[in-house]
């Protein structure tokens, strides 16, 4: 049952990925139609990160108050009106403001659907399961690319399809139910206890079942008044904000979403001289993105987060690297090279430093600000990106190929330095654990190093020191 919870809620990361993808294949077309200028084309293109960031804004509020359930179903409705209105726009402007539509459901769904499965999921299956939002993502990405070479001749076509899957979260969402931590923290009990039964397959009164409805309890009970922005940024709170928004941070300036953006931008620049071949490649690049994304499912839970992030900023790191010199030498073999570079870079990427910081935004927050908390590392990840995707266009005009990949793998190695110092490991460790360790006042990036992290559900609330 929880699977089926993960797959529904994984929609949102589909249309996250579908309606950030889509643009690649319609931007040529775009270009011939309304003759749209470079500043037109950023904003058309950064559209989608703008609008996500008013939805990140909301979403931690209308989480908490109306739940996670209605607040996914809502977006899918959103998703849906914002793909007709993007594949009906008569101009510029009104694609504009439609995918501005569509990157508010997205903002709002990014941050729903991990803490949705998140709060679902057992601990020692977590991490694999919220990465299932990362997997639709590119799946998402992958589709759209799929779409702009099958449709290659109406961008309409490509953006109207959005709306299937928009629908499909939305009575997905319908039939579930909420979180057995949401239903707990509004008294709904019963409710709670015969989610979690009906989710781990067990009966109500199950020994199993009673000890971890105890737990979630205990910490409701521990955190009864609503949480607020002064408790987000109480020292207690604080170095979970740090990990949360700086792991954001680090995924957006490695550059990710100008290359899933402007994919056949980088390959012509590179040496992919006809439209098709620009495809084709952007079109590969998607394949490993999905098959690199079921490599770090299988690793997340087995290997831990902090390893995982070591390998995912090295290898980000490298496959830049390897583009920005190939850039700067002006090589002959640069084409195949920024293929490689750039094969190397989305596995790594999609394997590490792209779900990660989803999975680890839904753990490391207390019950009281998560939603809050994860509105804030949200906002800071949107802001980055369309940072990045509207500068993308002016930086490779003033600096080049190699300088702005050069800058993108200069910002994987600062990855390296802030998960030594900052992150924690919290791959096995229950939510109400991670919350008491946060509250006892130790390190938090040595959570997970010690038998003291992983105390019993019902020391889950110790005071802090």
């Amino acid at each position: 049952m929880v699977y089926l919870v993960a797959a529904v809620a994984g929609l949102a990361g589909f249309l996250f990925g579908f309606d950030e993808g889509i643009i690649a294949g319609a931007l040529g077309l775009l270009r011939g139609q309304f003759g749209i200028t470079p500043f037109m084309e950023g904003m058309v293109t950064s559209a989608v990160p703008f609008g996500a960031l008013f939805g990140a804004l909301v979403a931690g509020s209308l989480a908490a108050s109306l739940g996670r359930r209605t607040s996914l179903l809502m977006a899918g409705l959103i998703f849906v009106g914002g793909a007709v209105l993007a594949g009906a726009a008569g101009g510029v402007w009104t694609l504009t403001a439609a995918r501005i539509i569509l990157g508010f459901a997205i903002g709002l769904a990014a941050i729903v659907a991990p803490l949705y499965i998140s709060e679902n999921a057992p601990a020692k299956h977590r991490g694999m399961l919220v990465s299932i939002y990362q997997l639709a993502i590119t799946l998402g990405i992958l589709g759209a690319y799929l779409v702009g070479y099958a449709f290659s001749e109406s961008w309409r076509t490509m953006f109207m399809l959005g709306a299937v899957p928009g629908l499909a979260l939305a009575l997905g969402m319908f039939a579930m139910t909420d979180t057995p931590r949401w239903l707990a923290s509004k008294g709904r009990l019963g409710e709670a206890r015969a989610v979690i039964a009906r989710i781990r397959g067990s009966d109500p009164r199950d020994a199993a079942v009673e000890a971890e409805m105890n737990a979630i309890t205990q910490t409701v009970q521990a955190s009864a008044a609503e949480g607020t922005w002064a408790d987000l940024f109480a020292p207690v709170v604080r170095p979970a904000l740090v990990v949360g928004i700086g792991l954001f941070l680090l995924q957006q300036v490695s550059g990710i979403n100008a290359v899933i953006y402007y994919a056949p931008t980088i390959f012509q620049a590179a040496g992919f001289t006809s439209s098709s071949s620009q495809l084709l490649a952007t079109v590969g690049i998607g394949i490993v993105n999905v098959l690199m994304t079921f490599v770090g499912m299988a690793l997340i839970d087995r290997v831990g987060r902090r390893r995982l992030l070591y390998l995912g900023f090295a290898g980000t790191a490298l496959g830049l690297g390897l583009i920005a010199v190939g850039a700067l030498t002006d090589m002959q073999a640069l084409g195949p090279l920024a293929l490689a570079g750039l094969a190397l870079f989305i596995g790594s990427f999609a394997a590490s430093i792209g779900p990660l910081p989803w999975v680890m935004m839904s753990e490391i927050f207390p019950l009281k600000v998560r939603a809050l908390g994860m509105s804030v590392a949200s906002l800071a990840n949107w802001g980055m990106n369309f940072v990045i995707v509207f500068s993308f266009p002016t930086l490779i005009a003033t600096l080049g190929l190699g300088g702005v990949f050069a800058i993108y793998a200069g910002a994987c190695v600062l990855g390296l330095i802030f998960t030594r110092l900052r992150v924690p490991e919290t791959s096995g460790v229950t939510l109400e654990a991670i919350e008491a360790h946060l509250r006892s006042g130790r390190p938090f990036r040595d959570l997970g190093a010690t038998p003291q992290a992983h105390p019993p559900g019902g020391s889950a609330l110790a005071p802090r020191a």
